[in-house]
């Protein structure tokens, strides 16, 4: 049986979800109190409803406890964010990711029993921040409050060299956890694996200890 998911909110964030979900073949119900937003993804998802999702006579009769997980994306009204969650955790929904707008909404979204809370400004600007600092940094991806998983693209400061020579884990504390290599992936490398400048590195560890790691061999080669 296909998953069934909704997206509460139909703006950059939620549309994007809703698209890519209907794009792997997902049934997905579309709920938003905007017309045109509604109208803009009728032909995109299984069902596109103009609907207002605090209102949980309507959540019900929209058939929302059949659904899987729903992800609720509404963006600047954190009322309507919070009271939607709530309804839904009361409704029993399995699964709950709610877009958090700050620290103080995810705060409240934790506490009343969303399942995931995401930050997509926040964490989108810090994968910004990254590739800034240097375009070998290809990918970023926040863990935790204090871990992370980077990709790197090797770069001539480790080519040839293996992971004992680098030792990254004594110098940095990260942990290099695979080497995306072509197509191959190699999982928990050896010691010994010599490192080519194309290779992709992904490395775990605490946000201080990457930093630390991107400032001294994770650098532009020109």
């Amino acid at each position: 049986m296909k998953k069934q998911f909704a997206i509460i909110g139909l703006g950059r964030f939620g549309g994007s979800i809703c698209r890519e979900l209907s794009k792997e073949g997902m049934e997905v119900l579309a709920i938003d109190v905007d017309e045109d937003k509604v109208n803009e993804f009728k032909d995109i998802v299984s069902h596109a409803v103009i609907a207002d999702s605090t209102d949980e006579h309507v959540l019900k009769e929209l058939g929302i406890t059949n659904i899987d997980h729903v992800i609720v994306a509404i963006g600047d009204n954190l009322q309507s964010s919070i009271l939607t969650t709530l309804i839904l955790k009361e409704l029993g929904i399995k699964k709950i990711t709610v877009k958090a707008q700050n620290d103080y909404h995810a705060k409240v979204l934790s506490k009343i029993g969303a399942d995931r809370v995401v930050h997509p400004e926040r964490d989108m600007g810090k994968r910004i921040a990254h590739h800034l600092i240097s375009s070998n940094v290809l990918d970023y991806l926040e863990l935790s409050d204090e871990h992370s998983i980077v990709e790197v693209k090797a770069g001539t400061k480790m080519s040839g060299r293996t992971l004992i020579d680098l030792d990254i884990r004594a110098k940095y504390g990260c942990n290099v956890v695979a080497i995306k290599r072509d197509k191959d992936i190699i999982v928990s490398p050896m010691a010994n694996e010599v490192i080519r400048s194309d290779d992709v590195l992904i490395v775990i560890g605490a946000d201080r200890d990457i930093s630390r790691f991107e400032k001294h061999l994770v650098v532009d080669d020109d």
